[in-house]
């Protein structure tokens, strides 16, 4: 389902033909707010198996209705991260396979003269330390803003962090590379650039603006 890119080997692109199929209607300026909100967290649902794939587990003993049996469940908290806003898009898809995960919020705006990050609300569980974290954000453009959460999150102790998105801009990539080569990208399409605005090409849009129905 998902395969690290040859260009980008932070990269894990997922080739499934639903994601595709999904990925495609999202592209679409023609899906209307209701669809690309659903459509939006049924993909982050579609990853959330692959990224999921070797969270730490532990066995436990259970008492099933025959018998006492052994299995295994997820050895430490796990907590989702959307960065604000468009990041929220995402935050049911994942939850929808594990609703015991915790979420914390990062907020961050691109400062649109110098195209750098600019942190306005961190709120994260007391021990987001003590296991892994999914940070989520639909759109990879120039990798600012993610770069800038994953500092966030390491000067708080994280040392298990992956990047969920759906787009991502070989830009940004780069930059992830550079300055986070420890964290994986798991996205549904590498694309073509960055235009003179800082968005990605052909891209989807302002993922936030569609997903709330703003411009």
């Amino acid at each position: 389902m998902a395969a690290l890119d040859p260009r980008h080997t932070n990269a894990l692109v997922y080739d499934h033909p639903l994601v595709q199929h999904k990925l495609t209607r999202l592209r679409s300026r023609d899906t209307n707010y209701a669809d690309f909100r659903r459509l939006l967290n049924e993909l982050a649902g579609l990853m959330a198996y692959e990224v999921c794939r070797n969270l730490p587990t532990r066995e436990v003993e259970i008492e099933t209705p025959v018998a006492r049996a052994k299995g295994r469940m997820l050895a430490t908290p796990v907590t989702i991260v959307p960065i604000l806003r468009a990041g929220l898009g995402m935050t049911d898809g994942l939850l929808s396979l594990f609703p015991e995960a915790r979420v914390g919020h990062i907020g961050i705006y691109r400062d649109e003269s110098t195209a750098k990050p600019v942190t306005y609300y961190s709120k994260l569980p007391d021990d987001v330390a003590h296991g892994p974290v999914i940070l989520v954000d639909p759109m990879l453009a120039t990798g600012g803003s993610a770069a800038h959460a994953v500092d966030i999150l390491q000067e708080r102790g994280v040392l298990n962090i992956q990047l969920v998105c759906l787009v991502a801009a070989p830009e940004g990539l780069t930059l992830m590379r550079e300055q986070h080569p420890e964290v994986v990208v798991h996205t549904a399409a590498i694309d073509e650039r960055l235009n003179e605005h800082y968005y990605i090409v052909p891209g989807l849009g302002d993922a936030g603006d569609r997903i709330f129905g703003t411009h």
